[in-house]
């Protein structure tokens, strides 16, 4: 695939002088600053908030040696646009969800969540003990980019509905956003799924051209004000156990920073991850309290739904097997998704019931 070859030639929105000119560094006695496209309308909680770190503490490590400059959904491109701009030079990096992408190859998935996957902590042990980071740029190249996995939402919500979800036929016919290979499994079960960026999610879900959505979680989802339209909110979902967020560079700018450069966005991005995991997981619980609050009624999806959920999500998943790539990502992800159960479930796990049991916490 001489995919690079082909994006150099390529212009994104205007033209290819246009683009190089756009792609061109900033460099000022010794400093530089990169472009960065987000697909995060400015002040989102957690996605938005993840980005505004990761552009903070580059600064901060660098002492202004390096600096970001973050672009909004439409100051530079569009939302879903953030690949290919800086797949082909027109930006410097996105800041975005790489499953988002799985058009351009389904292993782009594996670098977000998966159905059925891992939770935040199981991706963090793949990301950087399990091969996780040598897949992400093996796959990165391809597409002229460098990998870096820079935040994490956590488990996500199973999503806002006007009606209840009573069984698997219910998703038939249903006008649903879910992006990634989750949507691909409601469309198994015969939901119209669509990939709408999330600035546009309130709109959609306010005037019926939505019937449900998955967004976050009550942080984040609180913030977007969709407890103004709906007030049916299943809490736990399969799509996104560990959803991680990506800042990937172009890689030929990767390959023109210096060692120190490239070291300071490697530490700023793994910092991101740890501190917006943190503060998401930190605020969720009051948030849900304050939608409960506001006439919003929380709950699980029944059992039998959450079978026709494994049937297709492992359906989804065989289909692509036959991509030699996509195969020796799953692979690496279970074996390590297997390794860190086989401990956490007898540790952390155990424990959290037993906290339940004997005292009433959590």
């Amino acid at each position: 695939m001489d995919r690079r070859s082909f994006l150099r030639t390529s212009a994104l929105g205007g033209s290819a002088a246009a683009a190089s000119t756009l792609a061109a560094p900033a460099y000022a006695q010794g400093q530089r600053t990169l472009t960065m496209v987000t697909s995060w309308p400015r002040g989102f909680a957690v996605l938005d908030d993840a980005a505004s770190y990761l552009v903070d503490y580059v600064n901060k490590l660098s002492d202004g040696e390096l600096t970001i400059e973050k672009k909004a959904p439409g100051e530079l491109v569009g939302a879903l646009e953030v690949f290919d701009a800086v797949s082909s030079g027109q930006a410097d990096m996105y800041h975005s969800a790489d499953y988002y992408f799985v058009g351009q190859h389904p292993g782009w998935a594996y670098f977000t969540a998966v159905p059925f996957g891992g939770t935040a902590q199981e991706v963090t042990n793949w990301y950087y003990h399990g091969g996780g980071q040598e897949l992400h740029d093996e796959l990165g190249s391809i597409f002229n980019l460098k990998g870096l996995i820079a935040g994490n939402s956590g488990s996500q919500s199973g999503g806002w509905f006007r009606n209840e979800i009573s069984s698997a036929e219910d998703f038939n016919g249903l006008k649903f956003r879910m992006p990634g290979l989750g949507g691909q499994v409601l469309g198994k079960l015969g939901a119209s799924v669509q990939n709408i960026p999330g600035g546009e999610l309130y709109q959609a879900l306010s005037s019926g051209a939505l019937d449900g959505l998955e967004w976050v979680g009550p942080m984040a989802d609180e913030r977007a004000g969709f407890q103004e339209v709906a007030k049916i909110y299943y809490t736990a979902g399969f799509h996104e156990p560990g959803s991680a967020l990506s800042a990937n560079v172009n890689l030929d700018v990767w390959n023109d920073l210096t060692e120190k450069q490239r070291n300071i966005l490697s530490i700023a991005s793994q910092a991101v991850t740890h501190y917006q995991l943190a503060e998401t997981l930190a605020n969720n619980g009051a948030a849900l309290a304050r939608l409960q609050s506001q006439g919003v009624q929380t709950l699980q999806f029944p059992d039998d739904v959450w079978d026709a959920f494994g049937a297709a999500s492992k359906e989804v998943l065989d289909e692509n097997m036959g991509d030699e790539l996509f195969a020796k990502i799953r692979n690496s992800f279970d074996e390590s998704l297997a390794a860190s159960a086989s401990w956490i479930n007898k540790s952390d796990g155990y424990y959290v019931q037993q906290r339940v049991r004997v005292l009433g916490q959590g």
